[in-house]
């Protein structure tokens, strides 16, 4: 198997543990694009997928999901990077995070990032990034930005949907 199957599979099953979790915890899983245009018909409990933004480059970008909740007052875009083997996806955190601070319109946006095959360093520039508020401005500086491992989200979800 190709080194991009495999990690496109590998991917997949990080996305497929992301809505494994959060259906349990009872939200309705669905396309962003079907609830965009039927809003009325579904619930306030909500994990939508293949969400779409503008990317800094001006081109059309989608974010793995969308966690709407109000019983929480949540509303979460959730952004998954799995990186099993060496490779070169590391070198696309920046634009990630630049992405999340510049374009991405919620406020509080999610990194799930995981896997044994990151560069040293790559992970934790990305959390320090995070925590120093790197490349804020004053109108990005309010936002909310978590970057967690699979563990510390399965901590994060079942803290956040216990109460």
């Amino acid at each position: 198997m190709e080194k991009g199957t495999k990690s496109n599979i590998t991917g997949n099953q990080l996305e497929v543990t992301i809505k494994t979790v959060l259906t349990g915890k009872g939200f309705e899983l669905l396309n962003y694009r079907v609830w965009e245009k039927n809003k009325e018909k579904y619930g306030e409990e909500l994990l939508l997928e293949n969400v779409p933004f503008t990317t800094i480059y001006e081109h059309k970008g989608n974010t793995e999901f969308l966690l709407i909740s109000k019983k929480y007052d949540l509303r979460i875009r959730i952004e998954c990077k799995w990186q099993q083997v060496a490779g070169s996806v590391d070198e696309k955190l920046p634009y990630l995070y630049l992405n999340t601070i510049e374009a991405m319109p919620e406020n509080s946006i999610m990194i799930l990032i995981d896997g044994a095959g990151w560069k040293a360093g790559a992970i934790k520039w990305l959390k320090d990034a995070v925590k120093q508020k790197k490349y804020t401005t004053e109108d990005t500086k309010n936002k909310e930005i978590f970057v967690f491992s699979l563990t510390e989200f399965f901590t994060w979800a079942n803290k956040t949907f216990n109460k």
